[in-house]
């Protein structure tokens, strides 16, 4: 059987090369989920946080061999701990098969395997057998060889050691965390390097989809450190509903946060809830809820800058009412009000809650012989199946692939990017959705951006005077807009024409939102077989939290996130938390919704059918913390536990609020540390460490202290700023961004150029973001064939518009999911 992604076609006046593939040795699939990465060989040469990698592949059906040199990979010994076995190394490892190699005898067989996979994927055991990445790649020009380090593996940085505490003080999170005034508030450990993980592997795939398209793998210099500036909370990118309502299109704010009560936290009779006002309607909600106050009656608080404005007097009247009832309560009389709220939960109490437990989120598995522990099993959920923990590593295997490779022809050169011809059509709305698209877009996809006129996508929001907004402008660059009414009958009619030939649909409304239009994935396959639904929400398509309305905030709330974004070193909130000013997971949940949707289309070249992929933003949430998660539970049920000693710190520096973060990994981070203060001994714990070490630290400038403990071995870093951002010198020797120019922006726009560095994949052009329907007759025309005349009927019907620009604020917020 011959398959391939389409036939020779023009869109846009542009023509683009059908992929042409060997004949498949699987044959037909009647179960796309089994064998959506199946065939693709994945060689593990990790040994750290870059395992978390692979993992992602082997969930989705990959084969991952993982090479340990005799007595096994040091990361067995990352701490925490239950039983003695290491929590993030059964994790990381899980659905793989490990082999043991001996750098100084079994370098021929490692060469072997490298020959014949398809992805390597190495942060430094290369080395230890006298190669590397990329003389892997130059030898082997198929194979997508990632060489994973924290700074790139050249420039200024390149010998500076990172960790979660330094990805966050360099990308600006570390900004965006804690009070207004004083000492910044570390963001839980552990999210960064995961996001880095799911940057890594979607990078990865995006070149191995390049090679099977044209013949040629690619070599990838991964930084961990850009991968967070990109995808964990970027500086340069989409931003959350409510900022983008306020924020001045030009403004690099140098300041901490101003607004870690705009999703405010309130106390009541058992805990906490959080309230996220979006839209009028929720606002209306919350307003009857509160008796129908005179002094809130006025019609300008439907917009979100009055309500800003007024935060203290309504946030009073919210506590007030809140404080006697119980979080249960609380939650189900606002999701009856159509109030967008929800309980802050610890992590044991999301881990208990009957949400997660019903949608198969959560499974059992044996962390050492006769100990069982409760772990996330994984993000993916594909055709209403979660597809991740089946078993930890398989020990003492064979150096040898089981599974036969899927070839490709050679004949095709490696000049485009890697999606060029593939059509998606992008019902994604605000954050997660449209992140999803623009990863696709900037790969070379031909991306149609749906938008309704009565229901505009909450990143329209402009402040006065402005067109479009700047997080707009990022988010839907490389994208054409067409104006449909999915309600109108010959709007769905148009839209179901576009299905037909089209590789993929993107959405993330509501669960059964797309359904309710008419467009169910039983619908779309119908109209075509082989599309491919690619959705995320904030809680899943199925179980009891489903159908609660949800922001990224909520989700933070509910999964636990909230409750560890806190601090005995800081004050200034209100509530305690500091996690208002953030957009996690939404980013993240993009990243691996794309992750899961191009596997559905590598899949659906072996079984001939797509696949519906849905993304639970809850889940992402959990499973990029996946070890502290494990290692509660396994405390709540009286296991053996060593957590993990590392002391991450931030300290003040010389000059106004100048910070910078220190992580102290061992007794030689400590003693060096020492060595470079002229201190004797330093203290365990943080508080008397801070009290130690700032008295040097505040004396000197945050760059300057960075580098003299970079230079001893310790990782640290100065604390940046948005505007700091654009001079950094890892970001500047590595080119992460380009200007921008767009026609309605006085100046040009930092833009990221791509996921990673690529050997031969070309950087992300930078097409302007189009307005509202600025597209819909050249789509009419050219894809649908339809003459002047009837799109004007159809205009004047209301089942499509024409470049105009919807309402800045509606409804619509009530059911998007940023």
């Amino acid at each position: 059987m011959f398959v391939a992604v389409g036939e020779r076609r023009e869109i846009f006046g542009q023509t683009f090369p059908s992929t042409k593939w060997y004949p498949d040795p699987f044959g037909p699939s009647t179960s796309l989920a089994v064998v959506l990465l199946a065939g693709l060989r994945v060689l593990d040469l990790c040994d750290g946080e870059a395992d978390a990698v692979t993992r992602l592949f082997a969930d989705l059906g990959a084969e991952v061999i993982k090479v340990q040199p005799p007595g096994g990979s040091a990361s067995r010994r990352r701490l925490p701990a239950v039983a003695g076995v290491s929590v993030p190394f059964t994790l990381d490892n899980a659905n793989k098969r490990g082999c043991v190699l001996d750098p100084g005898a079994d370098r021929d067989r490692l060469l072997a395997l490298a020959a014949d996979a398809d992805i390597v994927v190495d942060d430094g055991l290369a080395a230890a057998f006298g190669t590397s990445c990329a003389e892997l790649w130059r030898r082997h020009p198929h194979l997508v060889a990632m060489a994973v380090s924290d700074f790139g593996v050249d420039g200024p940085r390149a010998s500076w050691c990172g960790t979660d505490a330094v990805f966050y003080a360099l990308s600006t999170a570390l900004s965006r965390s804690g009070p207004t005034f004083g000492r910044p508030v570390l963001p839980p450990i552990g999210i960064a390097s995961a996001t880095a993980a799911g940057q890594a592997a979607w990078a990865a795939l995006a070149a191995y989809f390049h090679r099977l398209r044209y013949g040629t793998g690619d070599y990838i210099d991964f930084s961990r450190f850009e991968a967070v500036v990109q995808s964990l909370d970027p500086p340069f990118g989409s931003e959350g509903q409510a900022a983008v309502g306020r924020k001045p299109t030009d403004e690099l704010w140098r300041g901490r946060p101003r607004n870690q009560q705009i999703y405010p936290i309130f106390g009541c009779r058992d805990g906490h809830v959080r309230v996220c006002l979006l839209s009028p309607r929720q606002w209306r909600g919350m307003r009857a809820w509160l008796g129908e106050p005179e002094q809130f009656r006025d019609p300008k608080f439907d917009t979100i800058a009055a309500r800003y404005a007024a935060s203290r007097e309504i946030n009073a009247a919210i506590a007030e009412l809140f404080a006697d009832r119980r979080m249960d309560e609380l939650v189900a009389e606002g999701q009856s009000r159509g109030v967008p709220i929800a309980a802050v939960l610890s992590p044991a109490e999301t881990l208990n809650s009957n949400h997660f437990r019903s949608v198969g989120a959560l499974t059992e598995t044996a962390i050492a012989p006769g100990v069982d522990v409760t772990v996330p099993v994984g993000a993916f959920v594909v055709d209403g199946r979660h597809r991740g923990l089946i078993q930890p590593l398989s020990e003492g295997g064979e150096p040898a692939w089981r599974t036969p490779r899927l070839d490709v022809s050679t004949a095709a050169t490696s000049g485009g990017r890697p999606f060029h011809g593939l059509r998606i059509l992008d019902l994604g709305v605000i954050v997660a959705g449209g992140e999803l698209g623009r990863l696709f877009a900037d790969l070379g996809a031909e991306v149609v951006k749906v938008e309704s006129a009565a229901y505009p996508d909450g990143l329209r929001q402009t402040p006065p005077g402005q067109v479009m907004s700047r997080s707009w402008a990022l988010t839907h660059r490389n994208e054409y807009g067409l104006g449909l009414d999915l309600r109108n009958p010959e709007g769905a009619e148009i839209f179901a024409r576009l299905v037909a030939e089209a590789d993929a649909v993107f959405a993330n409304f509501r669960p059964g939102t797309l359904a309710s239009l008419g467009f169910s994935y039983e619908r779309l396959r119908e109209l075509n077989p082989r599309i491919v639904l690619a959705e995320s929400s904030a809680f899943g398509a199925s179980g009891p939290w489903s159908e609660r309305m949800g922001y990224g905030p909520l989700v933070r709330a509910t999964t636990g996130i909230t409750k560890l974004w806190t601090s005995d070193d800081a004050s200034g909130s209100e509530s305690g938390f500091f996690d208002a000013t953030t957009i996690f997971p939404d980013h993240v949940a993009a990243r691996v919704t794309a992750l899961a949707a191009l596997a559905a289309l590598i899949g659906r070249e072996r079984s001939g059918t797509g696949a519906h992929v849905h993304i639970s933003q809850a889940e992402v949430a959990v499973n990029q913390l996946a070890a502290r998660y494990v290692t509660d539970a396994a405390q709540a049920a009286g296991l053996t536990v060593a957590d993990d000693a590392t002391v991450h710190g931030v300290f003040a520096c010389a000059g106004d609020d100048e910070w910078c973060v220190i992580s102290l990994r061992s007794a030689e981070d400590r003693r060096a540390l020492a060595d470079v203060i002229g201190a004797s001994e330093l203290p365990v714990d943080r508080a008397g460490l801070i009290e130690a070490v700032e008295p040097w630290t505040s004396t000197r400038e945050k760059d300057a202290v960075a580098e003299a403990l970079q230079r001893a071995g310790v990782p640290a870093a100065p604390m940046n700023r948005a505007i700091d951002v654009l001079a950094d010198p890892v970001l500047r020797h590595r080119k992460l961004f380009t200007d921008m120019t767009h026609p309605l922006f006085d100046h040009p726009i930092p833009a990221e150029t791509r996921p990673a560095r690529y050997a031969h994949i070309p950087q992300a052009e930078t097409r302007p973001a189009p307005m509202p329907g600025e597209h819909t007759r050249e789509i009419c025309q050219k894809l649908l064939a339809l003459d002047s005349a009837e799109i004007d009927r159809l205009t004047a019907a209301g089942a499509v518009f024409t470049a105009r620009e919807p309402a800045a604020e509606s409804d619509a917020a009530a059911g998007a999911k940023p």
